[in-house]
């Protein structure tokens, strides 16, 4: 009876192929707009997750996202440090800076000021975020860093070469060397220098310090020990790395317009199969249903006859579903590979592939069910009409 079932269900080339059609659009067009999504997501991060070393962030309690930079006093490192639990912690600077390049224009950085004496925060050289250059090199007057991406924004197809200089609040800044960062949400150049050096490239205020890092002693718990932060310090918020990550998610997922929008879009998307593989589905159902009818007048049960149709709408929903996730990720290799001025905001994680499943599944399975009340209700005798 399978063979039957798929006998008939390729019988008509073109309805077959329309249904295929139906459900791989309504996959690709799914698990592409939730990957840009996520990547918008995840761009919003990519500074808490290039910045290593700390296994806590401190800031003022009032801070609602990674960019929501609320200035701290110096006062406040020290009441960290004293915090039981600590074994140390250091400064950050972050925040933009405006650079006059060599051609006299202008051009908006983000700016990140590390330890001047553990270079905390710099790009890890352990995980290959040092593209060019040595870490130590920031130590040198006037050197920073920049990532790789905002390079070839300013210079093009330019190789890197160290002693390119750039000029911040009237002061010089030499790139010294090449970092390989996470793509941001605002896609502005990064670069990175000591933290008494980042705070002469920003106009002068009377508090700089924006984050502070803390590394916790072996074996204590970080919630426990962000919770004694909090406390002890009264005015200071206490976050881990992946807390300070969701805070940030639910900040922009809150307070713009992109969940709604792409809801929207993969909502469409969902429709727009259900529609296509509904109606094509119905009309392969009534071309079929002498075929139906003469089963049924050899005994073949409803039963039988339910897990035939449902067989036809799990090998659709197969290759439809292969086929769209398959192109929704050939989407983004092709993407990321072609865009190189620009950091495309592209990820798929494992549970676009799992949500993408289950809304195929629940468009195949409407779909059968539009055909199957006809199919359940036909008269044996129709197949002698």
């Amino acid at each position: 009876m399978n063979w039957v079932a798929l006998k008939m269900l390729t019988g008509d080339k073109a309805k077959y192929l329309g249904i295929v059609f139906g459900v791989s659009f309504a996959a690709l067009l799914m698990a592409q707009q939730s990957a840009i999504f996520c990547g918008l997501m995840r761009n919003t991060t990519s500074q808490i997750r290039d910045i290593q070393g700390g296994d806590v962030w401190v800031m003022d309690k009032n801070v609602q996202f990674v960019d929501d930079t609320k200035p701290l006093s110096e006062n406040a490192l020290y009441r960290v440090r004293g915090v039981e639990g600590v074994r140390w912690a250091v400064r950050l600077y972050k925040g933009q800076g405006r650079a006059r390049l060599e051609d006299g224009n202008f051009q908006q950085l983000i700016v990140i000021g590390v330890d001047d004496a553990t270079l905390v925060g710099a790009p890890a050289v352990e995980q290959g975020k040092l593209l060019q250059g040595k870490l130590e090199d920031l130590r040198r007057p006037d050197a920073v860093i920049m990532d790789e991406f905002g390079w070839r924004y300013l210079y093009g197809k330019e190789p890197f070469a160290p002693g390119k200089t750039i000029e911040m609040n009237d002061k010089r800044a030499v790139i010294v060397g090449l970092a390989k960062c996470n793509p941001t949400f605002q896609t502005f150049p990064i670069i990175y220098c000591t933290y008494s050096q980042a705070v002469k490239y920003i106009p002068q205020e009377r508090k700089t310090l924006t984050f502070i890092l803390a590394k916790a002693d072996d074996g204590v718990a970080l919630p426990q020990l962000c919770q004694r932060i909090e406390e002890q310090t009264g005015n200071l918020r206490a976050l881990t790395e992946d807390a300070f990550i969701w805070t940030t998610i639910g900040y922009y997922a809150k307070r713009t317009g992109i969940p709604i929008n792409f809801g929207i879009t993969v909502a469409l998307g969902f429709f727009v199969g259900c529609a296509i593989a509904g109606q094509t589905f119905y009309l392969f159902t009534i071309e079929n249903l002498k075929q139906f009818g003469s089963l049924k007048a050899m005994g073949v049960s409803n039963a039988r006859l339910v897990r035939m149709v449902m067989l036809q709408a799990l090998v659709v929903g197969v290759i439809g579903y292969g086929l769209g996730v398959g192109g929704a990720a050939l989407f983004g290799f092709v993407f990321e590979r072609a865009v190189t001025n620009a950091p495309p905001a592209f990820f798929f994680p494992w549970q676009i592939l799992a949500i993408t499943a289950a809304a195929v599944a629940v468009i195949i399975t409407l779909s059968a069910a539009v055909s199957l009340r006809r199919v359940l209700f036909l008269e044996p005798a129709v197949v002698f009409r």
